[in-house]
């Protein structure tokens, strides 16, 4: 057994049949622990079941000539086939081979890694819960010992939880959110004008140690950056000339800890 956490991908992979033996063991653990998790994933296994029914009577059928991949890539060069005919081209080769949708997913998909999908992710949990009045965080700051044990659990890696009270933000609380690279930590945090931040922080599979990068999302400013295998980004509508210092901040403190 590894203490590498256990990610959306894997379930993915686990569901298709793709894991090796001893990570296919893990994710079986992990399932067996979370029954949230395995009734979701069972789900998309009988989907899947359901769509290689569909499509095994043709899937011994030979691939028509115009779909052959180097057909398409030579068609494509010549005159520049639309995106939308490629996606259905190269949909019909994967379920013809029923290799199902873990493939499909990787093409559909944009590539985005390290601390540019970090930067994202923060930006979205600062759009979902930082205007909610009611309930924007899980765990408060006055239950602090438990957000860490329950982080700590879900990353595999125990967070650091900075103060900013010296620049006048406290810190409301935070929770366990999932990303599309495993389960991260948002923190967030307001000063007395009601100005809320949020942090978000996760282990990192690429990027995992990286400097301090400038990003924004829509009306959402924010920096992102890594440390020792740990990724952090700090978000909020404020410029992010106003944000760079608290986010350096952030950064002193967490090196200061590792």
């Amino acid at each position: 057994m590894t203490d590498r956490p256990i990610t959306e991908d894997d379930l993915h992979a686990y569901v298709d049949g793709r894991l090796d033996a001893a990570r296919n063991e893990e994710v079986s653990a992990y399932l067996d622990k979370h029954p949230d998790v395995a009734n979701r994933f069972a789900s998309y296994s009988v989907q899947r079941t359901l769509l290689q029914g569909a499509f095994d009577p043709i899937a011994g059928e030979p691939v028509p000539s115009r779909l052959n991949l180097n057909h398409i890539i030579a068609t494509r060069r010549q005159s520049r086939v639309s995106n939308w005919r490629l996606a259905a081209a190269a949909a019909v080769l994967l379920f013809a081979g029923g290799s199902g949708g873990w493939y499909m997913r990787d093409m559909m998909v944009p590539p985005s890694e390290g601390v540019v999908a970090l930067a994202r992710e923060a930006s979205d949990s600062f759009a979902t819960y930082a205007g909610d009045r009611t309930r924007p965080v899980e765990l408060r700051a006055d239950n602090m010992v438990e957000l860490v044990d329950w982080s700590t659990e879900r990353m595999g890696r125990k967070p650091v939880l900075p103060d900013l009270s010296k620049s006048g933000y406290r810190l409301m609380g935070g929770r366990v959110v999932s990303t599309p690279h495993g389960a991260g930590l948002m923190l967030m945090y307001d000063n007395d004008q009601g100005t809320r931040l949020v942090m978000l922080t996760r282990p990192m599979a690429v990027d995992q140690t990286r400097t301090m990068t400038p990003h924004s999302q829509g009306k959402v400013d924010g920096w992102a950056w890594a440390s020792n295998g740990m990724g952090y980004s700090l978000v909020g509508s404020l410029p992010s000339e106003a944000l760079h210092p608290l986010a350096d901040d952030i950064r002193k403190q967490v090196q200061g800890e590792a």
